[in-house]
């Protein structure tokens, strides 16, 4: 019984822990919404249910420990081979996101999700198997169940935390896998020196010890993605996170930062940079949408939520000089980075690895920016926390008097859905919400720029601020100012508009409805 328990924790343990360390490797190429994760305990559920049925079924034919202790060994190896067997399915996957190909994606995703099928069956099987030998007299039938599905809920628990806490952060998603199906082979070699099985057993587990370190070792242990070649510059750098997967694309002199699935660029820096000819650049606009002081002084201070690696903050300093500027970035690896490849070292920048939102609710309650800029993307989605009513109201309180809040939005050139509901959320905010709409070819993914003041402000008030730039400013910066002028409209919606709270913020919602828009209408 003391065994039977022992296996039955090791199994529940490494259940969950493929659990969580399948969302951490699904995690960089379909992101984690609530859909994936969904889908993914959804089909482990399914699995467990299958594989309960299975054992139970078995467990009467073949009411041996050995066998029991077959089906775990294989389980095991079945959990082996999914870090080993997904590289070329997420390969595709990387095809599918780079050429938004909607069927290749879903597809890759389905292959992948198949991975866990047979080592989580296998695992669901080990429970009512081991009821089925530990019950010696039906008597106390309901007590065994019960104490060995407590055992089981018990490892489940270990195996929540363990990939979480020390697995992943320690050694990476790839050997999490490894270490698992390790442990759980080495709990099985013990069970076969049992006097209840057949020695000669042992040699199948220790077979698969030896299989798997070899595989561990002799399989590449860089990323999947460092050979893909998809036009977007040499990876230079690339780490795993608890927070992301991290690359570092060199094309030509310039640095591009990715993160997670690859969709969008997170920073950009090449040596000679004044602007970075992407969605950055809008956020020096911002000050131009005060009344009385659209010039920035040394005196305004910034607060960038989602730092990533600085190329906004950059922008400012070259544009409006050393003005104070603190930027918060979640994951402290991506301000490392940031410094060592984006030039990330002005000496008027403070870097803060911190949650946004909650790092501004630490902060004195009479501390007040300028200008807060709001550039926290896991695309396709923005943090949900971030678009909220409760989200604009502590941004209000932490603004000065003529303070400003802009926030870059995704779109398509036909649905400003996204758009439209953080305009609508905004506005119970503040008194004026202003567009800028980044340029784009038709039928592409784009942004804007959504920009909101404590003192009403409109688009004239934008034009005169733009036409009276001095010019001690960078003439590039002051034509790109001029040809933003026509872009920029008043933030409209209709009363069917969402506005997003704590409460109800269908982001992903909305985010779906934008990118299914987006391919049935041919892209």
């Amino acid at each position: 019984m003391k065994y039977l328990s022992l296996l039955v924790f090791s199994a529940g343990a490494v259940t969950l822990g493929v659990e969580l360390s399948a969302a951490r490797l699904l995690d960089p190429w379909f992101g984690n919404s609530q859909i994936v994760w969904a889908g993914l305990i959804g089909l482990i559920l399914l699995y467990l249910a299958l594989g309960s049925w299975l054992g139970g079924r078995l467990a009467d034919r073949f009411p041996s420990l050995d066998a029991l202790l077959i089906l775990a060994t294989l389980a095991a190896l079945g959990v082996a081979l999914i870090p080993a067997v997904s590289p070329p399915i997420l390969r595709l996957a990387a095809q599918g996101l780079a050429t938004f190909a909607p069927g290749l994606l879903v597809g890759t995703l389905l292959a992948v999700l198949l991975l866990f099928s047979a080592p989580v069956i296998l695992l669901g099987a080990v429970t009512p198997w081991a009821v089925r030998l530990a019950v010696t007299d039906l008597r106390h039938t309901g007590a065994t169940a019960g104490r060995l599905s407590a055992v089981a809920t018990a490892g489940s628990i270990v195996g929540t935390f363990l990939p979480v806490l020390w697995l992943i952060p320690t050694f990476g998603t790839r050997w999490a896998f490894y270490l698992l199906a390790l442990a759980l082979l080495a709990v099985t070699a013990a069970g076969f020196t049992s006097p209840r099985t057949r020695r000669r057993g042992v040699l199948l587990p220790v077979i698969g010890l030896i299989l798997v370190t070899a595989l561990a070792v002799v399989t590449d242990p860089a990323s999947v993605r460092g050979d893909i070649d998809d036009g977007l510059g040499a990876v230079v750098y690339e780490d795993e996170t608890l927070y992301n997967y991290i690359s570092v694309r060199q094309w030509g002199t310039e640095h591009h930062l990715k993160l997670n699935e690859g969709v969008g660029i997170h920073s950009v820096y090449h040596p000679d940079m004044l602007l970075s000819r992407g969605i950055w650049d809008y956020f020096l606009l911002a000050p131009l949408f005060r009344n009385d002081r659209p010039q920035p002084s040394l005196e305004d201070e910034v607060l960038i939520i989602g730092l990533a690696g600085g190329t906004v903050s950059e922008l400012y300093t070259h544009v409006y000089g050393s003005l104070p500027i603190t930027g918060v970035e979640l994951d402290p690896t991506i301000i490392d980075v940031g410094r060592r490849y984006f030039n990330m070292n002005q000496p008027n920048l403070t870097a803060v690895a911190a949650d946004g939102r909650r790092w501004l609710q630490q902060q004195p309650a009479d501390r007040r920016f300028d200008f807060i800029l709001v550039d926290a993307y896991r695309p396709p989605y923005i943090p949900f926390h971030l678009t909220t009513v409760e989200f604009f109201d502590l941004v209000r309180n932490h603004l000065a008097e003529d303070g400003v809040v802009a926030i870059n939005v995704g779109r398509t050139d036909r649905d400003y859905a996204l758009v439209e509901s953080m305009t609508a959320t905004l506005r119970q905010v503040f008194p004026s919400v202003v567009i800028v709409d980044e340029p784009g070819p038709p039928h592409e993914l784009a942004n804007s720029l959504v920009v909101a003041t404590v003192q009403p402000t409109d688009v004239d008030i934008f034009a005169r601020n733009v036409a009276a730039l001095p010019g001690s400013l960078a003439t590039e910066f002051r034509q790109f100012a001029a040809e933003s002028v026509p872009r920029a409209r008043p933030g409209q919606f209709t009363p069917q508009t969402a506005v997003f709270t704590d409460d109800h913020a269908p982001v992903e919602q909305v985010v779906h409805g934008i990118i299914w828009d987006f391919i049935t209408a041919g892209n």
